[in-house]
């Protein structure tokens, strides 16, 4: 599902219908969007390999590796801020700011976890991940 999710959402920003057609996007999201494709791809590439190998060290790097470029774009968003809510009369800004934080926070304690995990699964110390059922 997430394959597919991440292939819709790569269609949508770049293809039909962009993200020129949400009206609180500014042109500065073209600053972001080279991070959010790669954080996008990289996640579809990383699902597509966990359908054909089940071994924990590989899950937990493939988490990590997800979630640094996720990392590294909540950031690059955090920093540009591509946003304009004017015209809403609620602080919308904010309600992003925060959303942004908590993905930020999460993203730094997965990859905390994913290490101890990539870590123990190298020690030998985890089980194979269970395949999705189809």
């Amino acid at each position: 599902m997430s394959i597919l999710i991440n292939a819709a959402l790569l269609y949508a920003l770049n293809a039909w219908p962009t993200w020129h057609a949400v009206p609180f996007l500014t042109p500065r999201t073209a600053e972001v969007l080279g991070l959010v494709n790669a954080s996008l791809i990289v996640g579809l590439i990383v699902n597509v390999v966990y359908l054909a190998v089940t071994s924990p060290p590989i899950w937990a790097l493939g988490q990590l590796v997800v979630l640094a470029v996720g990392l590294a774009a909540a950031f690059q968003i955090w920093n540009v801020f591509p946003f304009d809510f004017g015209a809403y009369s609620f602080d919308w800004a904010l309600v992003v700011r925060i959303l942004l934080v908590v993905g930020i926070v999460g993203s730094i304690i997965g990859l905390i976890v994913q290490f101890g995990m990539l870590i123990r699964s190298l020690a030998g110390f985890s089980r194979p991940v269970p395949r999705p059922r189809p």
